[in-house]
């Protein structure tokens, strides 16, 4: 019987178990996916630690690639032997797992099934912030807090293809030098540095149009300091935990700021949005204006492992569970 990791209570990574899963046949507009490689993202933390709940016991993982090996009634865009990828759909942390078929997409012939579930959800997140949420142009400065993380390199290799000026934060000087490396012409050490006061003088004063944040806590006030007259705030991640609390007028004071918090899954919830986004995706890691580097790799069984080293900040870039 094929395995997957479950979790029956929430808590650290060691709920995080191993165990023999029944998998059955594809039912109306479903496929059966062995998959080849898991993606691993905070916001599976944020399943297992009940942050995000889900009903009990569950499959976490909501980015994967592998093979089609069974299609059910009423599927027609894709056929077995179809390689595909998702990155919508929790019950990732598996060997074998049954998916609705217009949650996945074909993957080009240039990129592999490892490097589709290491790029899927971060790289459409990326899609999303820096087209959809505040449309990134040439000539922008934009602020991107953990450049050095999986969603944060995506974005700076993109953003600097689009002709924006990336100033990120980090967390060490080796994490700079690889945020540098990836796009981000000004990383700031936020251990050394102010970051707010680097922005300034960056900027010469004239501060941002937009900051985006997954940090939360550790960043998200001083963000708001960032930001020029009618800036947005993008807070998307909570890795130092939620935000406190803060009265709207907050927001009227410091300049009468914007603040969203975007979901990927709002973005891609029909057909079309999810295949535009993935084209788009697609197109600029096969043309190699954002290359995907795999930075990490644990077997799929050690998955609570691979939790402890990503809330640790012990990664960097993409991480993924092979199968």
């Amino acid at each position: 019987m094929p395995h997957a990791i479950r979790v029956h209570e929430v808590g650290g990574p060691d709920v995080l178990q191993w165990e023999e899963v029944e998998i059955g046949e594809p039912g109306e507009g479903q496929i059966k996916l062995r998959q080849e490689a898991v993606g691993l993202n905070f916001i599976d933390v944020y399943h297992r630690t009940g942050l995000y709940p889900q009903p009990l016991p569950f499959t976490p993982g909501t980015e994967g690639a592998g093979v089609v090996e069974a299609v059910g009634p009423g599927v027609a865009h894709v056929k077995n032997g179809d390689r595909v990828a998702y990155a919508s759909s929790i019950g990732g942390y598996a060997e074998e797992r049954l998916i609705e078929a217009d949650r996945v997409v074909k993957l080009p012939e240039e990129i592999s099934t490892e490097q589709a579930a290491a790029v899927m959800l971060q790289g459409m997140t990326a899609q999303m912030l820096l087209r959809s949420v505040f449309p990134v142009h040439e000539g922008d400065a934009i602020l991107i807090h953990a450049a050095a993380g999986g969603v944060g390199l995506l974005m700076c290799q993109w953003a600097a293809a689009l002709g924006a000026t990336v100033i990120g934060t980090v967390g060490t000087e080796e994490k700079a030098e690889l945020a540098r490396a990836h796009g981000c012409a000004h990383p700031i050490v936020y251990s050394k540095q102010d970051f707010v006061a680097e922005v300034q003088r960056i900027t010469d004063g004239d501060k941002l149009p937009v900051v985006y944040d997954s940090v939360g806590r550790d960043t998200f006030m001083k963000s708001l300091d960032c930001l020029k007259v009618r800036g947005l705030m993008v807070s998307f991640g909570n890795a130092s935990g939620a935000p406190e609390p803060f009265p709207p007028n907050v927001l009227a004071q410091k300049g009468s700021l914007y603040l969203t918090r975007p979901t990927l899954f709002h973005y891609i919830a029909t057909r079309q949005q999810l295949e535009q986004s993935a084209k788009e995706l697609f197109e600029v890691v096969t043309s190699g204006k954002v290359k995907i580097e795999v930075q990490q790799r644990f077997p799929l069984a050690e998955a609570a492992e691979a939790h402890r080293a990503l809330q640790s900040r012990r990664t960097t870039g993409s991480t993924v569970l092979t199968i």
